[in-house]
């Protein structure tokens, strides 16, 4: 499996990971367990890119379309859950 396809599908069983958590603790709840997510697959994400571009050579023009493919695909299904996940009561 290619390089990318790996870190994708890492991305996609952090995700469900961070849901279960915002899940089960309800203190966490799903919205801020996706903002949470969204944040620390940004860093990984970004990580990555930082990985190509210093040590593997590649050049940034390069690894900034697969960056932006390794953390939308992940991010995407996040944002959804995010987007109708109940609002904390702030009342």
């Amino acid at each position: 499996m290619p390089r990318t396809a790996v870190i994708i599908v890492v991305g996609l069983v952090l995700l469900v990971v961070f849901l279960a958590a915002g899940r089960r603790v309800k203190a966490i709840g799903v919205r801020r367990a996706m903002e949470d997510f969204l944040l620390v697959w940004f860093a990984l994400a970004a990580g990555n890119l930082a990985i190509g571009v210093l040590e593997a050579g590649y050049g940034l023009a390069e690894e900034l379309p697969i960056f932006l493919m390794i953390f939308a695909v992940p991010a995407a299904p996040a944002i959804a859950v995010w987007s109708v996940g109940p609002r904390p009561n702030t009342n």
